[in-house]
């Protein structure tokens, strides 16, 4: 367990602040760069640290070496009522994602379903974010990309497909004194963990739990960095655990994505931390409005929601929730706190790549 000696407060403002200046300073949009803050700062927020300010030195480095560009719009190369194929033009993922999903929220609204595929595309940051943008608007909401290759196939020992997560958010009946609508968020990963939760681990010099990753030679492995040479292993982790599911689950995202918008996909995908080339990932955003079927579906939603949550839980500390809870948690956490909690680990190679770009340091509070 960390002491709290360990971890620093960042308002919000200042982490959204830090990413813009530095985004800035290697010649981004500046309208890019307030997306990718709020994109950051969303996931950081809801407790998903891996794909937050964690990622930040990923994002300005590809637009210094040129492997993401720093200005440019999204261009629709084929439409129909409800469909669409995307060139994302390289640009910031979160700019290319945000236009996509804008706009199967815009189809579904007009014909009952919006669904895009996007190619040429770039990291776009937690799933959840654009799930979120259609649940917002009363609509189902599904988003999903391809990464590059880090899971290893059951039965297999090389990386041949990326983590691939997807997300699935939707807005039950609205709630307490706030009138905010409960909502669905399903926010996952097809592999046994995100890649950035084994980089926090070895950031962190902890051990990663079983079933999360193998070695350089297929064998589970307990330690980060023989995890970061090796591979992740698909959701479920070893075939006796039903880990194939997740490889069925991470092969799924593939076809939506990169085979389905014509990016590349699978083992073709620029390997991690490699920027000589674009990454031209493919990625795919489904809005769907509810009201084109059966009547009542906020309120069935909500109720199922509520039983889940009812249930008498196993350990008396340990409530039953539903995907969504544990963020919304940690949401109002960080309000009540005035703040987001980093690890000084982290915090310290923010202060260097401030440094290294000539900006403003983030302002930290004393636990």
């Amino acid at each position: 367990m960390s002491s709290k000696a360990s971890f620093k407060l960042v308002s919000v403002e200042e982490v959204s602040r830090l990413i813009q200046s530095c985004m800035c300073r290697v010649g981004t949009d500046p309208g890019h760069s307030k997306i990718l803050a709020d994109v950051l700062v969303a996931a950081d927020t809801r407790g998903h640290f891996s794909h937050g300010l964690n990622r930040l030195a990923m994002y300005v480095h590809d637009v210094q070496e040129g492997t993401t560009s720093s200005i440019g719009h999204p261009v629709i190369e084929k439409e129909t009522v409800s469909t669409a194929l995307i060139d994302a033009k390289n640009i910031l993922g979160p700019v290319s994602s945000t236009f996509c999903m804008d706009l199967a929220i815009k189809k579904a609204k007009e014909t009952g379903v919006g669904w895009l595929t996007c190619h040429n595309a770039n990291h776009f940051g937690i799933a959840g974010y654009y799930s979120m943008k259609a649940a917002q608007h009363g609509l189902i909401g599904m988003a999903m990309t391809n990464t590059s290759p880090f899971m290893v196939p059951t039965r297999a020992k090389v990386k041949t497909l990326g983590t691939n997560p997807l997300s699935v958010a939707a807005a039950g009946k609205c709630e307490g004194s706030k009138n905010e609508k409960d909502m669905f968020v399903l926010d996952m990963a097809t592999t046994s963990a995100a890649l950035g939760k084994v980089e926090m681990a070895h950031r962190k010099h902890e051990k990663i739990p079983d079933g999360w990753a193998v070695d350089s030679e297929g064998n589970q492995t307990n330690d980060a960095a023989k995890a970061l040479n090796g591979g992740l292993s698909p959701l479920g982790g070893s075939e006796v655990n039903s880990g194939y599911k997740g490889y069925g689950l991470c092969f799924m995202v593939e076809l939506f994505c990169g085979i389905l918008s014509g990016g590349a996909f699978g083992p073709h995908i620029r390997r991690w931390g490699q920027n000589d080339v674009p990454a031209n990932l493919g990625q795919c955003f489904v809005a769907v409005d509810p009201n084109k079927f059966a009547p009542g579906f906020e309120e069935r939603l909500s109720s199922l929601m509520n039983d889940c949550r009812s249930l008498e839980p196993v350990d008396k500390e340990l409530e039953v929730m539903v995907a969504g809870d544990p963020e919304r948690k940690h949401i109002s956490k960080v309000e009540k706190n005035g703040g987001i909690h980093y690890h000084v680990n982290l915090l310290s190679s923010l202060d260097s790549l401030a440094d290294e770009l000539q900006v403003q340091r983030m302002h930290q509070m004393e636990v």
